[in-house]
């Protein structure tokens, strides 16, 4: 790809992306990347094409080479090759029994029992049992997610993030048998993508990119905007409980999210991961 036609690139996949034009200089260095990175689209359908072994291991190599906290190095990728194993997992997401099509499947975990195991082994305490302790493993493990996903884009490959593995966190630690201070992330498919896949719009910059601090706005009129504008481009199928709910004249992104987390969901993580060991205090 030439820097001209990456430029391009990027900038009709922005638009359609946030719905506003951008201006990109074709001296910009690193725009084929960046042409990727604009480009980005899940993918849930794959060719019947293994990956080779050499391959997924220099991904989770690059993955694993992303920054990590203090070089505390708290993530674990799981490479679910058994079948058993993964429909064990696939079993607690009802609505995504195509993960089981993927050449390959990851899980991303968040390891914080290497720090006190560290402790112990050079005989040091170790008070930082709290919080914090937890939430940099999980941001670890999600920066270590994100890696192999732009890894995995450079080399053709598509992705597919599931957070739903944290729907049944017990029955995916068990399946795993992940030991004591470990935690399911998310899982990821990852394969040879068998359609191109399509851009999912987002919200407008002026939304989500705070310049110095947050300031009054019209967030019902931003939300509105980037509903009717999403909708023009990638209408949902179909809405979410209408038994429930009712059907909407208007079915945007904001009436699908708050009937999304209108009803209760891992109401039980937390006591999932205090009793893998960690203190949330």
């Amino acid at each position: 790809m030439t820097d001209q036609t990456a430029a391009r690139a990027i900038a009709a996949a922005l638009k359609q992306r946030f719905g506003e034009d951008f201006t990109i200089d074709p001296q910009t260095p690193g725009l084929p990347a960046l042409a990727e990175m604009a480009g980005h689209r899940s993918h849930r359908r794959f060719v019947p094409r293994p990956l080779a072994p050499d391959l997924l291991r220099l991904l989770c190599a690059c993955a694993l080479s992303a920054p990590s906290k203090s070089d505390l190095q708290q993530c674990d990728i799981v490479v679910v090759g058994d079948a058993v194993i993964r429909k064990a997992i696939v079993d607690t997401i009802p609505d995504m029994p195509w993960i089981m099509d993927a050449p390959v499947f990851l899980m991303f975990v968040g390891n914080g029992a290497r720090l006190p195991a560290l402790a112990k082994l050079r005989a040091k305490p170790f008070p930082n049992d709290h919080l914090d302790q937890f939430f940099n493993a999980a941001v670890d493990a999600a920066i270590v997610l994100a890696t192999f996903m732009r890894a995995a884009a450079a080399v053709g490959l598509g992705t597919c993030p599931i957070s739903a593995v944290r729907d049944s966190p017990r029955i995916v630690s068990e399946a795993l048998r992940l030991p004591e201070r470990t935690f399911p992330v998310a899982g990821l498919c990852v394969g040879w993508p068998a359609e191109a896949g399509a851009i999912t719009p987002r919200l407008s910059l002026s939304t989500t990119v705070v310049e110095n601090a947050y300031g009054a706005r019209d967030l019902a009129a931003e939300i509105d905007a980037y509903d009717r504008r999403r909708a023009a481009l990638r209408p949902y199928r179909r809405q979410r409980q209408p038994e429930h709910w009712g059907e909407a004249a208007f079915y945007g992104w904001s009436e699908d999210k708050a009937r999304q987390y209108a009803e209760p969901t891992r109401t039980d993580f937390g006591a999932f991961v205090r009793g893998k060991g960690f203190c949330l205090d």
